[in-house]
């Protein structure tokens, strides 16, 4: 059972942190080495509490579908989404924001799982699939911080507002 932790500084406020966070748009922007699409439950848009998104994505040469659902909301502090359906055992992943200044934010998540298969997926996780699991989410975390840093959060979170 491996725990991921990481934590990024972003120069943005908290509101735009945690907004982009939860856009489906900005995950697939940050996992398109794996194709990563929404295909079912929330496509678009920002994800809120109680609602899902089916991922399907390619790992490891395999084509795969998870299905994570929003258990938890503290808005703009915290949220936490849950594996409802996929190849692990289980995932749990929450999200943190902290107002270090107004135009400073804290991001850290907190990254749990269970790979399955056992013993080998114990060994999967020490041989590759911790260190994988790990790039995934400084890609993700360092496309987050560039977009919020940047002017195309404007474009991406006004697309959000449309949408909803």
């Amino acid at each position: 059972m491996p725990i991921i932790r990481l934590q990024t500084i972003i120069k943005a406020p908290i509101d735009r942190c945690f907004d982009l966070s939860r856009s489906i748009d900005l995950h697939t922007l940050s996992t398109q080495q794996t194709n990563e699409r929404a295909v079912a439950g929330v496509v678009a848009g920002l994800i809120d509490l109680h609602e899902t998104v089916t991922w399907e994505a390619t790992h490891f040469g395999i084509r795969q579908k998870l299905t994570s659902n929003i258990t938890e909301l503290e808005r703009p502090h915290r949220f936490v989404d849950e594996m409802v359906k996929g190849a692990f055992k289980r995932i749990w992943h929450e999200h943190r924001f902290e107002a270090l200044s107004a135009d400073e934010t804290r991001m850290t998540d907190t990254f749990d799982y269970t790979s399955p298969l056992g013993f080998l997926g114990k060994l999967a996780d020490v041989l590759f699939l911790e260190k994988y699991m790990t790039r995934l989410l400084l890609t993700r975390n360092q496309v987050i911080k560039e977009v919020a840093e940047s002017n195309q959060w404007k474009a991406l979170l006004q697309r959000e507002k449309v949408l909803k």
